[in-house]
């Protein structure tokens, strides 16, 4: 008997320690509310349907609440108190939590929020988000082409497409060939195909032509302007030109030297005034007393006689 006793003790201890653990199997985890996406990032072409994903699981709410919020500049409510608010009424809808929203344009474009509230759980809020880019393809871009341009002078064509979703990158055609600027050594212009401007530093004849830009950012197929024709203009002189010219200069030089006479006459000029202290030296020389070297031949003037 005394032998059985330890034996008898271990046993109730496993049998203990099994009871235990199975009490821990059975009882029912508390786990918060939780909410996740499948995707969290959306780009969806323009005028298409966007599914913004969103999945919940409670502890003990059997009927959460689900709201949906659009934050930009302000939070604006997409889904509220089980309907939807402004625009989103007729082109949205929503199953559990997962909204989607139906046509979508570029101010659909943004980051929403999903938020479950489960009032009955420990942690009662939970929430998730998604962003949507809504991805537009290219327009006619606007194009500025000079009609004329002298020979020598430098020139700026530009191009831009401001509704394309991402930014639409550019490239210019000449006579519907394309500019390369594969080579920049050989040529005498600069392309910049993410601003679109095309700067020629000193056009010649050759660059005489039609031109016109295309944009494109591989959503949609490419869209440009309509061509613009640039004439290089050569400097002429007619006789009027050259008679105008003429006139400008005599009337240049009668001004100058109308302008020096006028100077030197009020003594503003430095010549002048140089001049003008000579003469008043030598005058002042000619008056001045001159007393004879021989004082024989020294004679009183009738001044002197009494």
């Amino acid at each position: 008997m005394l032998l059985q006793q330890p034996y008898i003790t271990k046993m109730k201890t496993k049998q203990l320690l099994t009871s235990a653990l199975l009490l821990l199997i059975y009882i029912p985890s508390s786990d918060p509310v939780t909410v996740t996406t499948s995707k969290a990032k959306m780009d969806v072409h323009e005028n298409t349907n966007a599914v913004l994903s969103c999945e919940f699981r409670t502890e003990k709410e059997t009927n959460p609440r689900v709201e949906w919020k659009k934050r930009g500049k302000d939070v604006s409510y997409v889904y509220f108190e089980g309907d939807f608010t402004g625009s989103y009424k007729g082109r949205a809808s929503i199953d559990g939590a997962t909204l989607t929203l139906r046509g979508v344009t570029q101010k659909d474009s943004g980051v929403y929020h999903c938020e479950v509230t489960a009032r009955q759980d420990k942690i009662k809020l939970g929430e998730v988000s998604v962003t949507l880019s809504v991805l537009v393809p290219p327009h006619a871009p606007t194009c500025e082409v000079p009609e004329a341009v002298m020979r020598g002078f430098s020139a700026e064509l530009h191009c831009k497409d401001k509704l394309s979703v991402p930014a639409a990158t550019y490239s210019w055609y000449k006579d519907n060939k394309p500019l390369n600027t594969a080579n920049p050594h050989d040529v005498h212009y600069t392309l910049d195909t993410k601003t679109g401007s095309l700067k020629f530093k000193s056009v010649s004849k050759s660059d005489e032509g039609q031109y016109r830009c295309e944009a494109s950012n591989g959503v949609g197929a490419p869209k440009s302007c309509a061509g613009h024709h640039m004439k290089i203009t050569e400097f002429e002189l007619n006789m009027t030109m050259i008679i105008a010219i003429e006139v400008g200069a005599f009337l240049l030089l009668v001004s100058c030297c109308v302008s020096i006479c006028l100077c030197c006459r009020r003594g503003c000029c430095h010549c002048c005034r140089r001049q003008s202290k000579e003469e008043i030296k030598q005058s002042k020389t000619k008056t001045s007393y001159n007393q004879p070297t021989d004082p024989r031949r020294y004679k009183h003037t009738q001044s002197f006689v009494l």
